[in-house]
């Protein structure tokens, strides 16, 4: 296989990278919280001493550099559970996972488990200031509200605050497969700084519109690849007759 098959290959590898990403982010239109992906490349130039003129010295491939995540909000949907929340602005909930390590949602589900804590719909602790979970006692449960800063507010006061949680680099973030996320370098934000929505939950930011265009021009410059690949095996094809003839 010669350099040219190599670069196309590269090129083929990156298309299905993103055919991934988009059908990744279709599938997750109905998502609570989910935030749509954008798949990052980079250019990696091999640098070649053999070429036959100064134009064919480097030679560009494609690699894959992971992944981002559009922080654009979604939809607010209102579900009439006073204790749902919308995230206003950057950041996420920590929660603690059934292996006790920590993990980050945006999805605003909130429901109050036999223990008396706070968690989430699939039932992971939601974890308040410095990490400890909110706890409400049994006489008042039915009876809270919820504060724009994340207070948890029953008939007798205060019973907590659901903390925000920001990553200063989104790359740092990455998702788990079952709709929590993982990252490295959390900071919690102060009250003053957190901003939630009562009474609803976001909805996902995919625009079907925007991914099912990406999905064309996928296609599209897929079919180009193939229409060149095709020509470079004319080419030597045509090439390997024309040698044959001559010796």
């Amino acid at each position: 296989m010669d350099i040219s098959s190599y670069v196309l290959l590269s090129h083929e590898q990156a298309l299905r990278r993103r055919l991934d990403v988009a059908a990744n982010n279709m599938a997750n239109m109905s998502t609570v919280g989910f935030k749509r992906e954008q798949p990052v490349f980079r250019e990696f130039v091999e640098p070649s001493r053999d070429a036959a003129v100064d134009a064919a010295r480097n030679t560009s491939f494609v690699l894959d550099f992971g992944a981002i995540h559009d922080t654009a909000a979604g939809s607010f949907q209102p579900t009439g559970n006073p204790l749902d929340f919308m995230i206003e602005g950057p950041g996420y909930v920590a929660v603690e996972t059934p292996e006790g390590e920590t993990a980050y949602t945006r999805a605003g589900f909130v429901k109050v488990l036999e223990s008396g804590d706070l968690a989430t719909a699939g039932g992971q602790r939601i974890l308040g200031e410095g990490g400890n979970p909110i706890n409400v006692p049994p006489d008042q449960q039915g009876q809270l509200t919820l504060g724009a800063d994340g207070s948890v507010i029953g008939p007798d006061g205060p019973l907590g605050r659901i903390a925000l949680t920001v990553f200063d680099d989104e790359r740092a973030v990455n998702p788990r497969g079952d709709g929590l996320m993982t990252g490295d370098g959390a900071r919690e934000l102060p009250a003053a700084e957190t901003k939630l929505k009562a009474g609803g939950v976001e909805g996902s930011n995919v625009q079907a519109i925007v991914e099912t265009t990406s999905m064309v021009e996928i296609l599209r410059a897929y079919q180009t690849s193939m229409r060149m690949s095709e020509a470079l095996n004319d080419m030597r094809k045509s090439a390997i007759d024309k040698l044959g003839r001559a010796s």
